[in-house]
């Protein structure tokens, strides 16, 4: 999906590109929020052909060196990654601006869609879509399994750290944190006993942009706000502490301790912590904690956020965003007759408090990594947890289509036009490598097919 070009960065092959104004910048990643589609992969892959091939705004070298920080830290990597560029190019608020403009057209979207399914999900036609919806989800989870597995799995250790995993949340019901540490132990322990079994392998891999001249180059000297002193760590660590504790400390002053707000203020700070290997990591913590612990949502509602997290722009754990906006509707936090302000303020919340750590993580570690310029290593830890999360995810799988096939239990009706509609979607998936959007509208006119027809069926 082509974003555009901007004429006044694009230069012939043999120059290099007139600097890029805050304007320009503004522009780009205004533009880039509306049109994330894709997952990481695909976010990721838009961005090279936009920064490194057609603008050379930065180099092949500089935009996979600021790629692998990014791969290894908890969060959204895609979304920690447009943070960086912006960081690198204009400073602080370049990247403060490139980072929230990647989150908040799909911060709206989730609202408004959220605001549409609580208001009209009980209509015929809408129940029908995300019937079908559904067992499509079901079939995504999968195949993020699948596709982890494929890129980590890569020996013995590594299967037996993700069928441990999977047994230890399946069959003893484990909290996912402890699982994950456990996994880092295993990996940090591993890493030295046999190295060359959990080193890291590469991710996204990106064609190369022909060796034309970058404005930030291979050879470009690192600038000046962007070299690492301490001092300056120090003030970053600082300033995002304070802005945590500021925003915590006025919804617990505003509300009390125990009210939903500051609940999802630290539930989701927490969770931001845990998002190695991508958003479908994080998910089974999110399950644990809102909707058997703290109650926010049910399993099928949490089914449809993930439909709809999928088919807007954005990282994919903007799922949060729907999470929030759900509790904060069935709890009525203001009262029956502002039901939309609870769910876009709580909404509001979940995704502040998710991503503020990705903008402390950038603006803390990219200037070491900047200065250093040397090879990312020591990720055996990181090796294994995302083994571990390939186990954990199979398990999410599970748990949706145990809730899709028997939504009233083993006792109750199997849902066979669901499985038919999940056994369609594994295949679009699996074997013709459809992308998740169309298999997820398809799934829902199927749904909805399906629920329009079935009473004159019975008849």
């Amino acid at each position: 999906m082509s974003t555009g070009a901007l004429p006044a960065t694009t230069a012939p092959d043999s120059a290099v590109p007139a600097p890029v104004s805050a304007r320009q910048a503004l522009a780009y990643w205004f533009k880039l929020g509306f049109v994330s589609f894709g997952g990481p992969a695909g976010q990721i892959a838009l961005m090279h052909e936009d920064l490194v091939v057609r603008r050379r705004w930065l180099s092949e070298g500089r935009f996979l060196h600021a790629l692998n920080y990014c791969m290894l830290l908890p969060g959204p990597e895609a979304q920690q990654l447009a943070t960086y560029i912006g960081w690198l190019m204009h400073r602080t608020w370049g990247g403060i601006v490139a980072g929230a403009l990647f989150v908040l057209p799909s911060l709206l979207i989730l609202i408004a869609l959220s605001w549409v399914y609580m208001a009209f999900g009980n209509v015929p036609a809408v129940a029908g879509i995300f019937y079908g919806i559904k067992p499509a989800v079901t079939a995504i989870v999968l195949s993020a399994a699948v596709r982890i597995g494929k890129r980590t799995l890569g020996n013995v250790w590594l299967w037996s750290i993700a069928v441990a995993a999977f047994f230890a949340i399946f069959a003893f019901k484990l909290p996912f944190p402890l699982i994950v540490l456990t996994a880092g132990v295993i990996g940090f322990l591993g890493g030295r006993v046999a190295p060359d079994k959990f080193a890291a392998r590469t991710g996204h891999g990106p064609a190369a942009s022909g060796g034309a001249p970058a404005l930030i180059d291979a050879d470009t000297p690192t600038p000046t706000h962007a070299r690492f002193t301490w001092p300056r760590l120090a003030r970053v660590l600082i300033v995002c502490l304070a802005l945590w504790l500021a925003a915590i400390g006025a919804l617990v002053a505003a509300f009390g301790r125990d009210a939903v707000l500051p609940q999802m203020a630290w539930f989701f700070s927490k969770a931001a912590l845990l998002t190695f290997g991508g958003a479908y990591a994080v998910l089974p913590y999110v399950f644990q904690g809102a909707v058997e612990q703290h109650q926010w949502l049910s399993a099928a509602q949490m089914i449809d956020g993930l439909a709809l997290g999928e088919t807007t722009p954005g990282p994919l754990i903007m799922v949060v965003s729907f999470v929030g906006f759900v509790g904060g509707w069935t709890r009525a936090i203001f009262g029956t007759e502002s039901l939309f302000a609870a769910g876009a303020a709580a909404a509001a919340v979940a995704t502040f408090f998710t991503f503020l750590p990705s903008f402390l993580f950038i603006f803390v570690g990219a200037p070491l990594i900047e200065s250093t310029h040397g090879n990312l290593r020591f990720t055996a830890p990181l090796t294994a947890i995302t083994a571990a999360v390939v186990g954990v995810i199979v398990n999410l799988a599970l748990f949706f289509a145990y809730h899709v096939l028997w939504p009233a239990g083993w006792s109750g009706r199997f849902e066979w036009p669901a499985a038919i509609v999940g056994a369609a979607a594994a295949l679009a998936l699996f074997r013709f490598k459809v992308g998740v959007i169309p298999v997820v509208l398809a799934s829902g006119l199927a749904g909805l097919a399906w629920t329009m027809t079935a009473p004159l069926l019975v008849r």
